[in-house]
């Protein structure tokens, strides 16, 4: 046996080291099996690579913890404390190799006990997501960039409606009030888009659906449970809500006059219901009862999210109940 499986042989059986060795060495993922104190005892094959070691015996008997920069060291000495409780802990976290070549890492540490129970190190995984997580940073950017251009188009066809309306006062009235719906419009954006914004459910909705309401077609809300909402959350509440009232203004109460009523709660096993009521003053058509794409899109977005969407027509209305497991969906 070589130096990093005779170092695995103390913590199992001498005869399962070898197999489990080699098992591990076909794992492209870093195992790093640590003391109570964290030092290193192993590392396969695939992990001296991933992390650019060319010498196990450079980092043997090492506290890995040194070998990270903050704050993945903070990180890793906390993780330490929570395994010793007997849990596995998770997080990411930007760590270099030792070439200083740049890596982000999703890293678990898992107690590791002996044959009474008692806990004697930590098995520590990670795996590579650089690419992942510069493809999500690419996301971020791209969304922000397109958040901006949209927030600067509503800006710009607020004002070219402003200055058309100029000199006709039954214009400038309209041009004004679509102005202000534009500008709500972008703040309910930035509710769902903006990491730095609040999103708060009652203010979401609001901002949502507030914008369509005219003198024709009123808004109601009982009141709204004002709970913190995660981003993924936000985003399907977000788009669900906003599909049903462009669908409304379309075919619907803000197009043809009457009333749109919204509710929200959330139970005992942290289930948030969303329920749209809708009236309108003429009959529902018959092309829009059968929802089309949008429908389908709307119940997409709530399955991803491990929700459902439950819509039931009426002859001059619909009503759109929306469920979402608020700690599934995180």
């Amino acid at each position: 046996m070589n130096d990093r499986t005779s170092a695995l042989a103390t913590a199992v059986s001498p005869l399962s080291a070898l197999s489990l060795a080699s098992v591990l060495d076909q794992s492209g993922d870093c195992f790093k099996l640590l003391t109570i104190d964290g030092k290193i005892q192993y590392m396969n094959d695939n992990g001296l690579c991933a992390m650019e070691i060319d010498d196990f015996k450079a980092v043997e008997g090492s506290l890995w913890a040194d070998l990270l920069p903050e704050p993945a060291r903070q990180k890793l000495v906390e993780s330490y404390r929570e395994a010793a409780t007997g849990r596995i802990v998770q997080f990411r976290a930007f760590i270099p190799t030792v070439k200083s070549s740049p890596r982000w890492w999703d890293i678990s540490v898992s107690p590791v006990a002996d044959g009474e129970g008692a806990i004697v190190g930590f098995l520590s995984i990670s795996r590579d997501v650089t690419f992942s997580h510069q493809g999500r940073e690419a996301l971020k950017v791209a969304a922000a960039e397109m958040k901006h251009r949209l927030s600067n188009t509503y800006q710009t066809i607020s004002s070219l409606m402003v200055l058309t309306a100029r000199g006709n006062a039954s214009h400038e009235a309209f041009a004004t009030q679509m102005a202000d719906r534009l500008g709500a419009l972008g703040r309910a954006q930035a509710l769902f888009t903006d990491d730095d914004a609040p999103c708060d459910l009652d203010k979401l909705i609001s901002a949502l659906v507030t914008p369509f309401g005219n003198d024709t077609a009123q808004v109601a809300f009982d009141p709204l449970p004002a709970i913190a909402l995660q981003q993924s959350q936000a985003d399907a509440i977000a788009l669900v809500v906003g599909e049903l009232a462009v669908n409304s203004s379309k075919h619907g109460a803000f197009r043809h006059g009457g009333a749109v009523h919204i509710t929200a709660a959330v139970d005992a096993n942290d289930v948030l219901t969303v329920v749209w009521r809708e009236r309108c003053d003429v009959p529902v058509q018959q092309n829009s009862r059968e929802g089309g794409q949008g429908l389908k899109l709307m119940d997409q977005i709530m399955r991803v999210r491990n929700g459902t969407m439950l819509v039931d027509w009426e002859d001059r209305g619909i009503v759109a109940t929306l469920a979402l497991g608020l700690a599934a969906s995180s």
